[in-house]
């Protein structure tokens, strides 16, 4: 029986980054940072050790991941990667995971722990964006926010940067750019309070979009911890039947910025540990406005 070695799964890793990642300084840092840290590792290909390979790619990407699954048995990817289709009754059965919607003395909070896809999460954040209506102040929780699409986090977004359609990112492909906008929304919808958004470890690749945008643009405080700092975008490619990536295919350039949180996440105003932000939200340590700071 052939055992699988970390040079294997290096080897196949390093071929799905040139296929796949926009060709520039960045992948070429990190394919030769792979082939050079694990070229000869004749190591099996544990858990533990593409661990080590996940660290050195994090120098890069954070996003990269090496998923080891023991008992795998599904054949190594071929053709184009994509991610499976949402199941829709999930969807509906954790609400678009839209947790929480709740008033505490006079402050509306919003919780979302992902961001499903648009057509199937809007109907549940317009029901809680509608309650959020009259609101004296906005807390957006997103400290388990892990991510998913992009579309998702412009409808959030264009709930609280206004009416108008506001150019938020685009991303950049081997062959193509595509821009995303938030949606033209009717005149007077858009919820001009003041708004915390909380983060922390948790809040993760989209999750850190929505964050880093609203914040870049001035409309937010961020409490909390410093988020990981994920911004490119993934495909699931099967290396093994037995270890799965997740590999860079598109990069994320903020619009208003120029820049993205790679590397080194979406940064507090006010920082307190992820689990305090909340209270401190709901405190008088945040008065209410982004104030005069500097900019991510």
């Amino acid at each position: 029986m052939t055992i699988l070695t970390v040079r294997a799964v290096v080897d196949r890793l390093v071929t799905w980054l040139e296929r796949l990642m926009p060709p520039d300084e960045r992948r070429d840092t990190l394919t030769a940072g792979l082939r050079d840290g694990f070229g000869d590792d004749d190591r099996p290909a544990s858990a533990e050790h593409l661990a080590e390979v996940e660290r050195l790619a994090w120098n890069t990407s954070r996003h990269v991941a090496l998923i080891v699954t023991p008992d795998g048995t599904e054949p190594p990817t071929v053709d184009e990667p994509a991610w499976p289709p949402p199941d829709p009754r999930e969807v509906r059965r954790r609400a678009a995971s839209v947790t929480r919607v709740a008033r505490v003395d006079g402050t509306g909070v919003l919780r979302v722990d992902g961001l499903d896809p648009a057509g199937l999460a809007q109907p549940y954040l317009d029901a809680a964006f509608g309650l959020l209506h009259g609101a004296e102040r906005l807390v957006l929780d997103l400290r388990g926010n892990g991510g998913g699409d992009p579309g998702t986090v412009a409808l959030i977004a264009g709930r609280l940067l206004g009416d108008t359609s506001v150019r938020l990112s685009d991303v950049v492909y081997t062959d193509r750019v595509r821009q995303w906008w938030t949606p033209e929304r009717p005149p007077g919808t858009a919820l001009r309070q003041d708004v915390a958004v909380l983060v922390g470890p948790g809040t993760f690749s989209s999750g850190e979009a929505l964050a880093y945008h609203l914040h870049t643009r001035g409309r937010v405080t961020v409490i909390g911890e410093a988020t990981p700092g994920a911004a490119d975008h993934v495909l699931p490619v099967r290396l093994a039947p037995t270890v799965l990536a997740h590999v860079p295919h598109a990069r994320v350039v903020d619009a208003f910025s120029g820049g993205n949180w790679e590397g080194t996440g979406v940064r507090p105003d006010i920082a307190c540990p992820a689990d305090e932000a909340l209270d401190v939200a709901l405190s008088d340590r945040w008065p209410g406005r982004p104030g005069d700071r500097k900019r991510p």
